[in-house]
């Protein structure tokens, strides 16, 4: 049965255009092809590259951070409580009004604590600042070195000056061996994201982050072996050139520096609309949609790699809309926005109204910056018409 799925797999239809046959791939001394057996070096590749970048983040990133002054926030950390975590790890991390109340009974504590042993909770699990440093200095020195590796690899390439090169003489195109080890670079680095991404920061698109990945690698993967390598290389090159503006904006936002992260911003902005909403469609959807048909007839692979093509366009214009929208309060407000992608640390300003509330209880009057006839008087009393607070906690009018 397995050898039926085998045959049926690679059945020569579904990754060859009409006309050609695995026998007209056959690699000689001087004539190499891309082999499916290949990709599974990049399994061992992405490990090697954990193991670099745990390597990376603590003996550089992590110093790094120290040195610039990002320094991690003090959270106020939950009471030890057995049931409370038992419902936060078992059921949920933001109960209802309904449930909070059900739980302040079973522990005999008051809603408004539970609510904020929740709220610290959820804080402690948030990343800290000095851990999305770190993942932001790893990223953005492999993009930094996967785009110059693939200006370096194409330069010199046909098919990067004239897109109609891609076809020539298609699906008999020799592998390099430079084309083979930028592939390989690329496919280990996000199988790597992918075995990370339990411990990597979670993003409030993490869904979209991991569909990304998948259409990534099975693009990548299916490309390789049906030898779309120079189309290939193209996608790879695109998406690199405005991720290496990305990772350093997030860095110097961690570092407080305003006025260089808003300036990288809005370069960042800028390539990323260019290279995903203009170049990706021509170079790449554009070319593979219709100049190939000028050497072949539609396929099974043809359809196939358009539709990955496609989902990662989809995406593009997923995450443009969140760019669109950052730079439009960029321009209102003078400032560039905090990342929409990031979960956002809860504050305790609850706490703070409890504390004042608990000293009215006690009998000490609490005031605010100003009164309600936006005075306090110089004698120290309260100005007519305002409210006394009794030791019981009401409130008399006087």
């Amino acid at each position: 049965m397995a050898r039926s799925l085998y045959e049926w797999l690679w059945q020569h239809e579904f990754w060859l255009p009409p006309g050609i046959t695995w026998e007209d791939m056959q690699e000689s001394e001087d004539i190499h092809y891309p082999q499916p057996r290949d990709l599974l070096l990049g399994i061992p590749f992405a490990l090697i590259l954990v193991v670099v970048r745990c390597a990376f983040e603590r003996a550089i990133a992590l110093p790094l951070s120290t040195k610039l002054g990002v320094r991690d926030k003090q959270r106020p950390k939950a009471q030890p409580n057995p049931v409370l975590e038992k419902f936060y790890s078992m059921r949920c991390k933001n109960p209802e009004e309904g449930e909070l109340i059900s739980l302040s009974k079973q522990c005999d504590l008051p809603v408004r604590k539970v609510e904020r042993w929740f709220r610290r909770r959820r804080n402690m699990d948030r990343p800290s600042l000095s851990k999305k440093f770190c993942e932001a200095c790893w990223r953005f020195t492999f993009y930094i070195i996967s785009f110059f590796t693939g200006l370096a690899v194409l330069y010199d390439k046909p098919w990067l000056w004239d897109h109609r090169e891609c076809w020539t003489g298609y699906p008999q195109q020799p592998l390099q061996p430079s084309l083979f080890w930028y592939y390989m670079l690329e496919l280990s680095f996000y199988w790597s994201l992918v075995f990370t991404l339990p411990f990597d920061v979670k993003r409030k698109d993490f869904k979209e982050q991991i569909v990304h990945h998948a259409a990534t690698i099975f693009l990548i993967s299916f490309s390789y072996c049906a030898n779309y390598i120079r189309i290939g290389t193209l996608v790879m090159v695109i998406h690199d050139a405005s991720d290496c503006f990305l990772e350093p904006t997030k860095i110097f936002n961690y570092m407080k520096w305003k006025k260089t992260c808003d300036s990288l911003f809005m370069i960042f902005s800028a390539v990323f609309l260019i290279s995903r909403l203009v170049v990706y469609p021509y170079t790449v959807l554009y070319n593979t949609y219709y100049y190939s048909m000028e050497i072949f007839q539609p396929f099974f692979g043809y359809y196939f790699v358009n539709t990955l093509l496609i989902i990662l366009q989809l995406l593009h214009v997923f995450w443009s809309c969140l760019i669109i929208h950052m730079v439009y309060k960029f321009i209102l407000q003078g400032t560039m926005e905090k990342d929409m992608r990031s979960d956002t640390e809860e504050s305790d300003k609850d706490e703070e109204r409890e504390k004042m509330r608990e000293k009215e209880k006690n009998g000490t009057p609490c005031f605010s910056k100003g009164t309600s006839n936006g005075y306090i008087q110089r004698n120290g009393s309260e100005p007519p018409n305002s409210r006394a607070h009794l030791a019981n906690g009401h409130v008399k009018e006087r």
